[in-house]
């Protein structure tokens, strides 16, 4: 069997996209849905989705379409989110509320949820069940873990654990999701195709903490949105559990003041220095090594040959050493 390379699985997503055309009425319903998917962005859930099939079958031509449904519905929460948050920007250009207006966010975002419901149906009949199933639970754990972050900005005990449960819910299950549907519809065995889905989990919880960090220390060029919302939101992010554990009682002090008292632009700013001065970068770095090296360990418990994980194992790399 010939394994694609992680660009040459980008290259099928985004043709695919590119190809996507809706042509119901109203066409205002459908036009900030082709928006937010002609930003771009990573295209990993999908991707992941494909190389797992790859793993165990050359035709990939049965896994695009739920592919595709994949990547609908993490731009529908992101959609979404954006909103919750209000979000200004994303990849660089103006989220949808923002360019459009609420309602448009919505109502739009709602349509996107059923369209990739469409797309994943398009799934071979006999594995249908399985994947709906697995999708649905996904979709229910991924609100499950936006709720529990919605409560953690008004709460100031929020715990590692607890924190590490939302991220699993908000983001590493869809990941694990993709894996797990893209080795099922590949011929995977069920063994083999929740070993995906653990590796999945550990990806996941590793990307998440990559992305809190570059919230904070990323380049603003790169990273397509505005460098410290997640400071200006007040949210439970990992760095600010490990910093409230770490911090003096005048840091902590300072950290609820601004919290409560200041403007973006110097809360931003003083709760970073103080991030700094207690080496969160470096826990949080320490942290997403540890999860790396868990989804590897998953990774080399599959029964395949070390040459079938090699693009996977590639792209877990560059999945961890990115900038944005």
């Amino acid at each position: 069997m010939y394994m694609l390379s992680f660009d040459q699985v980008l290259q099928i997503i985004e043709s695919e996209i590119d190809r996507l055309k809706f042509n119901r009425h109203p066409q205002s319903l459908y036009i900030p849905v082709h928006y937010i998917l002609s930003l771009g962005g990573k295209r990993i859930r999908p991707a992941l989705l494909l190389m797992a099939c790859n793993l165990y079958n050359d035709e990939l031509e049965k896994a695009i379409k739920p592919a595709i449904g994949m990547e609908i519905f993490h731009n529908f929460t992101l959609l979404h989110d954006d909103l919750m948050d209000m979000s200004e920007k994303r990849r660089n250009q103006l989220t949808v509320h923002k360019k459009w207006n609420e309602n448009t966010a919505i109502l739009s975002g709602d349509t996107m949820l059923i369209l990739a419901y469409q797309f994943v149906c398009e799934t071979s009949p006999c594995l249908l069940k399985q994947i709906l199933d697995l999708f649905t639970q996904t979709a229910l754990e991924i609100c499950e873990g936006q709720q529990y972050d919605m409560e953690f900005e008004t709460r100031q005990d929020v715990s590692e654990e607890e924190y590490i449960e939302m991220i699993r819910l908000k983001t590493a299950v869809l990941l694990a999701c993709c894996l797990k549907s893209g080795a099922l519809i590949g011929g995977a065995s069920q063994e083999e195709a929740n070993r995906l889905y653990e590796f999945g989990i550990h990806l996941g919880l590793a990307f998440q903490l990559q992305d809190d960090l570059l919230d904070t220390f990323g380049d603003p060029l790169t990273f397509g949105k505005n460098i410290g919302g997640d400071i200006v939101c007040n949210k439970k992010t990992f760095l600010l559990i490990q910093t409230l554990k770490h911090a003096s009682c005048e840091q902590k002090e300072i950290i609820r003041h601004l919290q409560s008292h200041s403007n973006p632009t110097e809360k931003i700013s003083a709760i970073k220095s103080i991030y700094e001065d207690v080496g969160v970068r470096e826990i949080t770095i320490c942290r997403i090594h540890d999860y790396y090296c868990r989804a590897i360990e998953e990774l080399s418990k599959l029964n395949l040959p070390a040459e079938r994980l090699q693009t996977l194992n590639e792209t877990v790399d560059l999945l961890l050493r990115r900038k944005s």
